[in-house]
């Protein structure tokens, strides 16, 4: 395959779009794809507060903010898609894939995600939330932060949303779309919004 410099410019996008490619690359491929993301992890290493496996994929266009403190991980071969936004504290196990579009705001509590966990396209996970009483502007309303957990083999389908101090269980499945505020069984499929069980998986 070429690796004229116009062909690497698109088939990084095509890795940013479809990450599961940078694991089943060919070895012409890999060898011009590995140093370009033990670059980018060098680069994020130096200017945020993460801990990246060396064989994880991070798409050119995603967002990593970890400042002190709020610190991001990526276990081996887990993947983030372009225009992913991840805010820690954020815990991605091995081979978890975050697809493109996703936001994981870590707020204060973070959120963890058990290992081959799939987040699909335009998911909102926001592990924080500001009170709603009614004397005081929502600007100045208090932000709580409980955490999220998912945990293992979890498919969380496209466009869902996930709020703060919910967990979900091992080999549960969220319908595209559903809406996750409140605690969702091992094994269990929720969808609609609010999210309830439809059926065991």
């Amino acid at each position: 395959m070429s690796t004229n410099l116009e062909h690497v410019r698109q088939h990084k996008r095509r890795m940013g779009l479809m990450p599961w490619l940078y694991f089943g690359a060919s070895e012409a491929i890999a060898a011009w794809a590995r140093p370009w993301q033990a670059e980018l992890h060098a680069r994020l290493a130096r200017l945020e507060d993460v801990e990246l496996h060396p064989s994880c994929f991070i798409a050119e266009e995603a967002d990593l903010i970890a400042e002190p403190g709020r610190r991001v991980v990526l276990g081996a071969r887990a993947a983030v898609g372009v225009g992913a936004f991840v805010h820690g504290p954020v815990r991605l196990a091995d081979d978890v894939s975050i697809n493109p579009y996703v936001t994981l705001e870590g707020g204060r509590a973070g959120i963890e995600v058990g290992a081959g966990t799939r987040i699909a396209t335009g998911t909102r996970v926001f592990a924080f939330d500001h009170g709603t009483a009614p004397d005081q502007p929502i600007r100045e309303q208090p932000i709580r932060s409980r955490g999220i957990s998912i945990g293992a083999d979890v498919w969380i389908g496209a466009n869902a949303g996930i709020t703060d101090g919910v967990t979900i269980g091992d080999g549960a499945v969220v319908a595209m779309g559903a809406v996750v505020t409140r605690d969702v069984p091992a094994g269990v499929v929720v969808g609609g919004v609010p999210a309830v069980a439809i059926r065991e998986r």
